[in-house]
């Protein structure tokens, strides 16, 4: 009876007014005072348990929940539905999302169906309402940080709707839709919603970082499951302008006509008895169509895209290969310690967490030796680019074997003579009993010692038994054979160990003499991917760089490696740091694997010389490029720019969060990014500033947090293509964007006002108030809304703001 009357109020479109007309503002239950809420806290005095079930069509303006009432959940007028504060199972990291789940009875059965900023998490002291401008915000108290908004205000929105279908909808007076979670999907299509390009569904994070795994509608139309940004591993080989989940479970590409081009059906298509339905796209990166089992109270899989698991790019994750038993597809770990040298199966590696980091190679106390595995494939997962060649099984492993970069090779086996080189150690896998391929996997070779221990532990009682008796019967023999034996050894060993010293001794004459004249051994001269991490000479660094006479920029040169290869040499000067330190420094910078990052490939050190050297960028530094383009305004500059951005916030975000130990710039500036062939933007320079004397000691922000501050400075020189940027106003640079080229599309126009208010986000003086990496990440991606900020950027203080500017 409550709820029933709690609704006709709602729909009579009632408000809350004191005795002079007028609406009342804020009280102290809430932070607006609503009918909603004040019938939600005096619900406990009505019969029925209505708290546990609040049951409303509409909400209006200044409706509000938080986290700490979470159990009051907003449910659909049909019960399915739920909307409110979610806690997700099996997840590691803390805190809650908001968002609509099934409202199905069972706690197993109560799946997420959308989330708001993308599964954004979010502390207990947190509140979601619809603000009176007509804004659905999500915000951290007591800071009163929105964390995202629907970006609906002045719209006219009157109310707010949980519809029967799962659809939360803003509504004006006329309740026509003026925004809907249909439009915003995350990993889910219920029945009924549509896909268009460039939206995306993206599966569920693991341990607070984002899925690799996207279901995404290309611009052509196709329906594609990637990961990352450049591996399809399942396509619908069709194409049009739309792709829609029916309520009969069929997933469709529909024409400007309505007509079905491409369709898939689900195993239970026109059953009567499913009502409940929909499609996701799950953590292990396979897109499935689930149905309600009404008797069994569960969710069944009535479909999949990619029928074996295997088939997924990554499925088992780093060091782990899919493979398969008597149940159906497991994962196992490529690499163990026994001395059983080879795939071992471990109950810990699904999805490769459990599975133990490959051995670092260059540290093998002997030699490197190839392992034979059969019936498996390998590839790189970073960078997920293997180097294909067309050679026979043997002439793969060799040459695997004989090039230092080389982890791990395949070799197809098919007749199609197809070898795959993997530079990375980062490796997954899956392995089958029907495939030819053949994988070779480069491991630190077994000391003799222990193989033979091994061997021993393995041997017969009866054959040792069997060979002591027949030394017993020949000893007088091999006694008098062993003597002379002794005494011919003894004298050739005399005479080789002379002509060894004698030989050794010119062998290291000529080697000092060639050092200057020949900085690299045969590898690096025949290889031109040779990427080991050389400790260089400064004399070897004079012949590669022609003595320094090609000068990049201030204390950078180009150089050639004896392969052709261009490098860059930077030269570092007043430097005061131990050898111990700066290899320590220099090989954890060399470790790191991002196509947005320059990577590190050797270095000298000597008392008065340090130099690092960088691969070569061919198209120069970001300022270059963006003051060249200064009066060039389009559709094609402008997407340049927000690529740009992304993948700098790209590289920011692997250094702060995915390397094993945090990395921080402390340098970010346009001189610090480059260009590559095609505008890809690679960030160098980065994890030097325990190298400089350059640092503000007093400085009260991190150097993560000064990161973020730099990061937004760069954002505006990039927007607005100025080198000053302290005391721009937003509103300003965005009607200078729209004046300025009458072409850009609202897309674009979009994407620049969210670059915008991130950038001002993140030079906010107060360190707090800025986000995160990730968060800034999501928010050029467009998966996380954020907040109008202050209007201006006022500088910071002096002695910061010089700080920057003399770096």
């Amino acid at each position: 009876m409550c709820v029933s009357w709690l609704n006709q109020l709602l729909l009579s479109g009632l408000s809350v007014r004191n005795f002079n007309g007028k609406n009342l503002r804020k009280c102290s239950l809430t932070r607006y005072c609503c009918l909603p809420l004040l019938l939600l806290f005096l619900c406990p005095f009505f019969p029925g348990g209505f708290c546990d079930d609040f049951t409303m069509v509409s909400v209006p303006l200044g409706f509000e929940v938080n986290a700490f009432d979470r159990d009051k959940i907003w449910v659909s007028e049909n019960g399915v539905f739920a909307f409110g504060f979610l806690e997700i199972d099996g997840d590691d990291a803390d805190g809650y999302v908001v968002g609509i789940k099934y409202n199905l009875g069972d706690k197993a059965a109560k799946l997420p169906v959308w989330t708001v900023g993308g599964g954004l998490r979010v502390p207990l002291n947190s509140t979601f309402s619809l603000d009176m401008d007509g804004r659905l915000v999500l915000m951290k108290n007591p800071s009163g940080i929105t964390l995202w908004s629907s970006n609906t205000s002045n719209l006219g929105v009157q109310k707010a709707s949980l519809l029967d279908n799962g659809n939360l909808v803003l509504l004006s007076s006329k309740n026509e839709v003026l925004w809907e979670s249909f439009g915003s999907p995350t990993n889910t299509l219920l029945p009924g919603q549509s896909l268009h390009y460039p939206q995306t569904l993206r599966a569920p994070s693991t341990r607070s970082i984002s899925s690799y795994y996207n279901f995404v509608i290309s611009q052509t139309g196709e329906l594609k499951l990637v990961w990352e940004h450049n591996v399809t591993y399942w396509r619908s080989h069709f194409s049009s302008n739309e792709a829609r989940f029916d309520p009969d479970g069929v997933l469709g590409l529909y024409d400007d006509g309505n007509k079905v081009v491409w369709s898939v059906s689900p195993k239970d298509y026109g059953d009567p008895s499913v009502t409940l339905r929909h499609l996701r796209i799950d953590r292990d990166g396979n897109l499935r169509i689930y149905s309600w089992d009404n008797v069994s109270h569960a969710w069944k899989a009535v479909w999949q895209a990619v029928q074996d698991q295997c088939d997924v790019f990554g499925s088992c994750g780093l060091y782990s290969v899919c493979g398969y038993n008597s149940s159906g597809s497991i994962c196992d770990c490529l690499y163990s310690d026994s001395l059983e040298w080879g795939i071992s199966s471990s109950a810990a590696a699904s999805g490769g967490s459990g599975c133990k980091k490959m051995v670092d190679l260059g540290n093998c106390r002997l030699h490197t030796s190839m392992l034979t595995v059969k019936q498996t494939v390998l590839y790189g997962l970073y960078p997920s680019h293997d180097f294909e060649m067309f050679l026979s099984e043997t002439a793969c492993k060799d040459y695997c074997s004989n090039d230092t970069t080389c982890i791990a090779a395949t070799s197809m086996n098919d007749g199609s003579g197809r070898c795959t080189i993997k530079r990375t150690s980062f490796v997954s896998g899956y392995k089958t009993p029907y495939i030819s391929a053949v994988s070779f996997l480069k491991v630190c070779s077994v000391p003799q010692a222990v193989a033979a221990q091994g061997a021993n532990r393995h041997g017969n009682a009866e054959s040792i038994s069997s060979t002591g008796g027949l030394i017993a019967g020949r000893a007088s023999r091999k006694k008098l054979i062993g003597a002379i034996a002794l005494i011919v050894l003894l004298t050739i060993s005399l005479i080789l160990s002379i002509q060894i010293l004698v030989f050794w001794l010119l062998y290291h004459r000529r080697k000092v003499k060639l050092q200057t004249r020949i900085p690299f051994g045969k590898d690096a001269q025949m290889n031109p991917h040779y990427s080991v991490l050389i400790r260089l000479s400064f004399e070897e660094i004079k012949e590669l760089t022609n003595n320094f006479s090609n000068q990049l920029g201030t204390s950078v040169f180009r150089g050639v490696l004896p392969s052709k290869t261009p490098i860059v040499a930077k030269v570092l000067k007043d430097v005061i740091i131990s050898e111990k330190e700066f290899r320590v420094t220099v090989s954890t910078l060399s470790g790191t694997h991002h196509r947005n990052l320059v990577s590190v490939k050797g270095f000298c050190f000597e008392p008065a010389n340090k130099v690092l050297l960088y691969e070569y960028v061919p198209n120069g530094s970001l300022d270059k490029w963006l003051f060249n383009h200064k009066e060039e305004h389009n559709e094609q500059i402008w997407q340049h720019k927000l690529d740009i951005a992304l993948g700098v916030a790209r590289a920011v975000a692997y250094l702060h969060a995915e390397c094993q130990k945090c990395i921080t710039h402390g340098n970010l500036k346009l001189e610090n990014v480059l260009l590559d062939e095609n505008l890809v933007p690679k960030v160098t320079d980065f994890g030097l500033q325990d190298f400089l004397m350059k640092q503000a000691a007093s400085s009260s922000e991190s150097p993560s947090e000064r990161d973020i501050y730099m990061l937004g400075q760069m954002f505006l020189q990039i927007v607005t293509c100025k080198r000053e940027v302290l005391g721009e106003n937003m509103q300003q640079i965005l009607e200078q964007v729209s004046q300025e080229n009458k072409f850009v599309g609202s897309d674009s126009l979009e994407a620049v006002e969210r670059i915008a208010r991130i950038s001002f986000w993140c030079m906010q003086n107060q360190p707090f108030l800025r986000p995160s990496i990730g968060e800034v990440v999501k928010v050029l991606e467009g998966t996380l809304s954020v907040d109008r900020p202050p209007s201006c950027i006022a500088p910071r203080h002096t002695e910061i703001v010089t700080e920057i500017e003399a770096e």
